[in-house]
């Protein structure tokens, strides 16, 4: 049976292209899973290693720019205590 044509297009039944959506669609992921090796039993598990494998690399972003901050912010409290120091003479400068 060859399906209906008109002006070069290929006429079908809705549901007929919703399935065939449908298998092209899962038969793409899988192979799109296969290709990265994330297929088989243990994918799942994989899976599951990879987004605590992201969620640690995103605390330890936050926590290196939480360090680098209060570094930058204790250097600069340092460098003001010692301005202050040395314009009171606090620590026995000449007269």
């Amino acid at each position: 049976m060859t399906p209906p044509r008109s002006e070069g297009f290929v006429r079908m039944p809705d549901a007929e292209f919703e399935a065939i959506l449908t298998r092209a669609a899962e038969e793409g992921a899988k192979r799109a899973l296969s290709d990265v090796g994330l297929d088989g039993d243990e994918a799942a598990l994989d899976i599951r290693d990879l987004r605590s494998l992201v969620d640690c690399i995103r605390l330890v972003r936050r926590t290196a720019m939480q360090t680098a901050v209060r570094m930058i912010t204790t250097g600069v409290m340092l460098a003001l205590l010692a301005g202050i120091a040395i314009k009171l003479k606090i620590f026995g400068g000449s007269p």
